[in-house]
């Protein structure tokens, strides 16, 4: 408490500011889904992290949101309460409500939200400092909606957290943000030697732990990978796919049109696709074919339903809790970072 009313004289004479944060900015709307004492929360939390708010600095009363917003008293405390919990806020009696910490926001860049992702978000989020804030988003492979983003988001954030994707302009988007801003997870493509990378290996330890179920593949006559033209997955998995299956004379396919998809009994699959799992299991059930006996498949990247999915899928995957919470590490620190996050098999009864 000394230490705040120490900043509040400081801050009175060292530089100018308003002694009162501008209320008028407050963007609570009727039309959010979110309850209007989180858009409080999130608003004032975002002022702090863009520098517009400073340790020190004299929030609004409670009466004058209320005022202003037309919004209840126990929507106004119960804002002030959260951030309170969080202890971004602290209160004086008969003074009123004060900055009491530092707070920095993280710009969080994902694809898509599969089950998988959700697994990194939530290691991510339950592993992030409770004085930094994270904003989702997704690009959806689209180039244009990922350098608008980036664009938009120049400046307001203390750290990028990337998921980039093939394309010729990505190095030069990634350019735009300074390289101890930038943490480029997932895929390393379009890296540089300057950039922190969290990254999983697509190529060679797919082929290492390929080798690892060798004894179940070869139960099976043909060994096919499941490629549709619509997935995103790195072409590298294929190549080294391919080596493998040179490698010891398994004889293989490449399917890279999903129409063309038949499940035939002494084939194994390799499917780096859920929607061409679910085909499988759909085909298998139609021609009472039983995964692990008289087909197989190896699905790419775990899920928390693969081990309870017809008495479980085998699955190749690196490990995405392990990645969120490198991610937020990443973010409490300032150490650069080049990390390989390991590759797990989980063998079940698909193959």
């Amino acid at each position: 408490m000394f230490y705040l009313f120490l900043h509040l004289i400081r801050t009175t004479q060292n530089r100018m500011s308003k002694k009162h944060f501008n209320i008028s900015n407050i963007p609570i709307s009727d039309e959010s889904a979110l309850p209007k004492y989180l858009q409080i929360v999130d608003f004032v939390n975002d002022a702090i992290a863009e520098n517009k708010l400073f340790v020190g600095d004299h929030l609004p009363s409670v009466n004058q949101i209320c005022k202003e917003y037309n919004v209840s008293r126990d929507t106004v405390f119960k804002a002030y309460t959260v951030l309170k919990d969080q202890g971004v806020v602290e209160s004086v009696p008969n003074k009123g409500y004060f900055v009491a910490k530092a707070t920095s926001k993280v710009f969080l860049y994902l694809d898509t939200f599969k089950a998988y992702k959700e697994v990194l978000y939530d290691s991510f989020k339950k592993n992030l400092p409770k004085d930094i804030y994270a904003d989702v988003h997704f690009h959806h492979y689209n180039i244009e909606v990922f350098k608008r983003q980036i664009e938009d988001s120049r400046g307001k954030y203390a750290t990028y957290i990337i998921m980039p994707f093939d394309h010729p302009e990505m190095k030069d988007i990634l350019d735009l943000i300074p390289d101890d801003q930038l943490l480029i997870i997932d895929w390393e493509i379009h890296s540089k030697d300057t950039n922190n990378i969290l990254y999983q290996n697509f190529g060679s330890t797919l082929y290492e732990k390929l080798v690892t179920l060798l004894p179940l593949i070869k139960k099976y006559k043909h060994f096919q990978f499941l490629y549709p033209e619509y997935t995103d997955h790195p072409y590298e998995s294929v190549l080294y796919f391919e080596k493998f299956c040179s490698d010891h004379n398994i004889g293989y396919s490449i399917l890279k049109d999903s129409s063309n998809f038949n499940v035939e009994a002494d084939t194994a699959y390799f499917s780096v696709s859920d929607r061409m799992l679910g085909r499988f299991l759909e085909q298998c059930r139609t021609k009472n074919l039983e995964p692990g006996r008289d087909t197989g498949i190896i699905s790419y990247n775990e899920t928390p339903m693969k081990k309870f999915i017809y008495k479980g899928i085998t699955v190749i995957s690196t490990d995405f809790y392990e990645m969120g919470k490198k991610a937020a590490e990443f973010c409490a620190n300032d150490n650069k970072m080049r990390y390989c996050v390991p590759t797990e098999v989980h063998i079940r009864e698909s193959l």
